[in-house]
């Protein structure tokens, strides 16, 4: 039986549906889009197809469908996990939203802003930012992470504390599902019953079960003024500590809240250009926060925050803390802490798990779990750091120096993973906090995942897409 990639016949009809623009089988253009942002994951694809418009996504997916061809989506190839990635077989094609980027005006009336999935988080930003609001949602890599591909793992980011995750700012969602038919969920409607809700299925879906197209996100006030604040403390105890006092007497004025290692500030310094403590005290560890203003009927966030941390600081919550003088200041502040995978990736091989535990226990964890893989592991290093208001653990494991990397990640990397979420379970938690499962963690998805959860997957992946052309190994473990 032909090898459906090389199917003739449907080579053709992509090739006729897309024209040159669109079409592409050039190994040197294609290959940067075959490895994944960590260069833990390389595939094949000898072609990859760029649509400019839901009807040519539509109009490939029925040709996929008819010749049972894979397709994995993929728009900035910024993920995490290497859920756009393709397999070594070969089989697979590279589809592309990087060339649907189209945003419409946001709607005065709602705050609500129409773009498609192709658009990059920075421009969204300047878009909705020029109508004298904003999108709040921010990571590292915003420059350049996808619309499609932040709804497809359902991001989270550092707003998550004030505004949600990305599946709390989809309002309206239109995608092409397994059989080429388009869902449009576009509507921004506050109540449909109309049985199963299609949209919160496919967000977190990581294009399993359809490729999303457009959206309609809610946008919000733009800010009038912000306070950004760095803090040393002395432990992650101290820091939930501080996080639920600014918590109880701030409200909903404080918007971000992170902790960091000082080893992790270190290796930014280090590693990033531009960037220096932001204390001359020395601490274990820092806290790094956000107060906003975004009513004129509210007090100057500064004048609110510098009046919480003279109360921290005669509670013992707070060693040193700072507060940014300027929007430059400020950001330079958050450039350390979105710099962080960066600076890490540049210090060497290291374990990446995106995890998360209930709130109240994400200090303990860090506090518990990581001396205890240092003291199993001789020689490694964990980096625990991440969004404390919202119980998400970025927890790096550093591979000891002078080993052989593959060798590392087969033997020690593998059972030092199966600790980490086996830990992370035994505290109610989930394996993937923000980042999705993609390839990287599907085995330990499927080893640890309950029964119901796991055969709901299984059954929903084949209902909606019985010939396995959605982005195959991906999410849903196989049987």
């Amino acid at each position: 039986m032909e090898n459906a990639l090389l199917n003739v016949n449907a080579l053709s009809e992509f090739r006729a549906i897309l024209g040159p623009k669109g079409y592409c089988d050039d190994a040197s253009t294609i290959s940067p889009w075959l490895t994944d942002w960590r260069g833990r994951f390389t595939g094949d694809a000898r072609v990859m197809l760029s649509p400019a418009s839901t009807d040519e996504v539509a109009a490939i997916v029925k040709v996929a469908s008819k010749y049972a061809v894979a397709l994995v989506p993929q728009g900035g190839n910024s993920g995490m996990v290497a859920g756009a990635t393709p397999d070594q077989s070969g089989q697979q094609l590279l589809l592309s939203l990087r060339r649907m980027d189209k945003i419409q005006p946001v709607d005065m009336q709602d705050g609500s802003v129409t773009c498609e999935a192709g658009v990059i988080l920075q421009n969204l930003h300047d878009a909705v930012a020029e109508s004298g609001r904003r999108f709040p949602l921010t990571l590292g890599g915003k420059g350049s992470a996808t619309v499609g591909g932040l709804i497809s793992t359902n991001a989270g980011g550092t707003q998550v504390l004030r505004h949600g995750t990305m599946r709390q700012l989809v309002a309206g969602l239109e995608a092409v599902l397994p059989d080429g038919l388009v869902y449009n969920g576009m509507a921004p409607l506050k109540k449909d019953n109309r049985g199963y809700d299609l949209k919160h299925l496919l967000i977190g879906a990581e294009g399993t079960i359809g490729i999303v197209t457009r959206a309609v996100l809610h946008s919000v006030p733009a800010l009038i003024d912000r306070c950004v604040i760095w803090a040393g403390v002395d432990t992650p105890s101290q820091a939930y500590g501080l996080l639920r006092f600014m918590q109880r007497h701030g409200g909903d004025r404080l918007e971000g809240f992170e902790i960091l290692p000082d080893v992790a500030l270190n290796s930014v310094i280090t590693h990033i250009n531009g960037t220096r403590k932001p204390l001359d005290t020395a601490h274990n560890w820092h806290a790094l926060m956000e107060f906003v203003q975004d009513d004129p009927g509210q007090s100057s966030p500064a004048e609110f925050a510098v009046a919480l941390l003279e109360k921290a600081m005669g509670e013992n919550l707070i060693g040193n803390a700072t507060i940014a003088s300027s929007d430059a200041q400020a950001d330079a502040f958050w450039k350390i802490r979105d710099s962080i995978a960066e600076a890490e990736r540049a210090a060497g091989p290291a374990l990446q798990h995106d995890i998360s535990v209930p709130v109240a226990a994400m200090a303990q964890f860090i506090e518990a779990e990581s001396p205890r893989i240092e003291l199993a592991y001789p020689g490694t290093r964990t980096v625990a750091f991440g969004h404390l208001g919202d119980g998400n653990i970025h927890c790096h494991v550093k591979a000891p120096d002078g080993v052989n990397v593959a060798d590392w990640y087969a033997s020690d990397g593998r059972r030092i993973t199966a600790h980490v979420y086996d830990r992370v379970q035994e505290y109610g938690g989930s394996l993937s906090a923000e980042h999705g499962i993609g390839l990287a963690k599907v085995a330990e998805f499927a080893r640890l995942a309950d029964p119901a959860r796991l055969n709901a997957l299984r059954a929903i992946k084949h209902a909606l897409d019985p010939k396995a052309i959605m982005n195959p190994g991906k999410l849903v473990p196989l049987a």
